[in-house]
């Protein structure tokens, strides 16, 4: 049971020693409730995007999306006529347990009915489908024109100027209860502010990345564009937040899109927005990506994936702060600071034509370069710590360390994937592991070894086998040491801190050529 669900139904507990009419007025309590929150809901969605006056439809429709799935939902938009906003979940906020009280349906169709009505003066709230009615999806209506309301059929509700047409008064109890779950509701949904002013962690043990967090602290305070390159998996988008975070935009919105991922035929609806009748299917305005953005960052990863079309539009942008949205006739402006990110061929693309060289000078105003983690080794075990400590927490496991092997095996081995490879690796490596510390790292495909360079290797892929072999051994010899150290010496009690046998320690010893008798007159570290 969610914690939302638990207030919830706690509320209708004690709600209902009050009610004369227990079905009717049930419902009436938890639609005021409702009610509550969506005022919450809306002030702070407003106060994060910077809005005053009435919302529009398309606003309203993103607020209500957003909102629902702050708190666990999964709601999207769905085609609709005009005059009415329709939206679909696959996942319910309350949970499973809503099949046992599906009257918290109503606090949905409170959320979105008190919203609408506040704004537009009138809301019919159509529940067509219901997961607490074993249905497979959530399927609402949200109609704001009374002349076609009828026409609407199924669980209704109605509201006007933000209350519950023949709402009976607050009695003191729901009073109190209302606040209460208002509370609730938007410290689960209020997140963007609390995500936006934090410095997201960037490991930085190597000097490769610590210069790209010297640059970083440096470009954030201006509005500079930045241009970030790397392969895939290195932290692209982590350093993008960062210098938002660290930005006088932090307290605006920070908006990540993968333009790889949106359809050529839809990239410029995506970014600048459409009007409505500009294609078939474009029912209602469309706000793009730089009017989402306004005032805060928009970071476009995968730039390089751009079509040429779309790139003199965004030169434009980047130049001029101007844009239409498509079929529109009114120049818009954008006062959005632009961060991209594009793989290190985007340099060869601009030499072949298919990249625009004026646009890429105009990103590339201040470069930062993010090495792959092979070669920047140092950062391997503070990346595996941090990550490690975030999975512990996700699964609440007692796994918190790698085994001096698996240690060996994470340096020693290539990341073509680079940090989210490692991420994936150490996730799987962690649900397979029985005690409070990963023994081997599992590789893709359940292979436990870690990938070796070809018996053909050039000579300089031996150099960089022999550099990972040192940097493994430097780990390992530091790790005995402070283990001997510990344990004053006593080859039995190291063996047990790194859960290996006497024997594997002093087989390392004299690989290393260590003499342990040299930590016995050392105090043990009490910890």
């Amino acid at each position: 049971m969610t914690f939302l669900q638990a207030i919830a139904t706690q509320s209708m507990e004690i709600g209902s020693k009050y009610f004369e009419e227990p079905g009717k007025d049930q419902v009436r309590h938890i639609e005021q409730l409702g009610l509550g929150a969506s005022g919450c809901f809306e002030e702070a969605y407003r106060k994060a995007n910077a809005i005053e006056g009435p919302l529009d439809h398309e606003t309203y429709a993103d607020l209500i999306v957003e909102i629902k799935n702050r708190i666990g939902g999964n709601f999207s938009r769905a085609t609709s006529e005009p005059g009415v906003v329709r939206v679909t979940s696959t996942r319910c906020p309350f949970g499973d347990g809503v099949k046992n009280t599906p009257s918290l349906c109503q606090m949905t169709s409170s959320v979105f009915g008190g919203i609408a009505a506040r704004n537009f003066g009138f809301a019919k709230i159509v529940l067509h489908q219901r997961i607490a009615c074993n249905d497979r999806t959530c399927e609402v209506s949200v109609v704001t024109d009374p002349a076609i309301a009828d026409r609407y059929q199924g669980d209704e509700y109605h509201y006007q100027n933000g209350m519950i047409v023949g709402k009976v008064p607050f009695s003191e109890t729901n009073k109190c209860l209302q606040k209460r779950i208002a509370s609730a509701w938007c410290r689960a949904g209020d997140g963007r502010d609390a995500e936006d002013v934090s410095h997201p962690r960037v490991v930085a043990e190597s000097e490769a990345m610590r210069t790209v967090l010297d640059m970083v602290e440096i470009v954030a305070s201006t509005n500079a564009t930045v241009l970030i390159t790397g392969e895939t998996g290195v932290g692209k988008e982590v350093v993008a937040r960062r210098i938002h975070a660290m930005s006088g935009q932090r307290h605006k919105a920070f908006i990540a899109v993968n333009c790889g991922a949106i359809p050529e035929n839809l990239v410029e609806s995506a970014l600048f927005g459409h009007e409505r009748g500009a294609f078939t299917g474009a029912y209602e305005v469309h706000h793009g990506y730089f009017e989402r953005a306004e005032g805060g960052t928009l970071f476009l990863d995968e730039i390089d994936s751009l079509p040429l079309a779309t790139q003199v539009r965004l030169l434009r942008v980047l130049q001029e702060g101007e844009f239409e949205r498509v079929g529109g006739k009114h120049t818009m402006s954008a006062d959005v600071r632009v961060i991209a990110a594009g793989t290190e061929k985007l340099e060869s693309q601009v030499q072949d034509g298919a990249f625009r060289r004026d646009l890429y000078y105009r990103l590339n105003v201040v470069p930062i370069f993010i090495p792959p983690l092979r070669d920047r080794t140092e950062d391997i075990p503070a990346l595996i710590e941090h990550i490690l400590r975030e999975l512990s927490k996700q699964y609440a496991s007692p796994v918190r360390a790698l085994s001096p092997r698996a240690l060996t095996q994470a340096l020693s081995y290539r990341w073509p994937g680079n940090v989210r490879e490692m991420e994936n690796v150490l996730e799987r490596s962690l649900l397979f592991s029985l005690g409070t510390i990963i023994e081997q790292l599992r590789f893709q495909n359940g292979n436990h070894t870690p990938h070796q360079d070809s018996p053909a290797a050039s000579p300089l892929a031996a150099c960089l086998r022999s550099a990972r072999k040192e940097a493994a051994d430097e780990v390992e010899i530091r790790l005995l040491r402070d283990t001997l150290t510990r344990s004053s010496g006593n080859i039995t009690a190291a063996a047990r801190l790194l859960h290996l046998t006497p024997r594997a320690i002093h087989k390392k010893l004299r690989a290393h050529q260590i003499d342990s008798g040299g930590f016995r007159s050392k105090k043990a570290n009490p910890s």
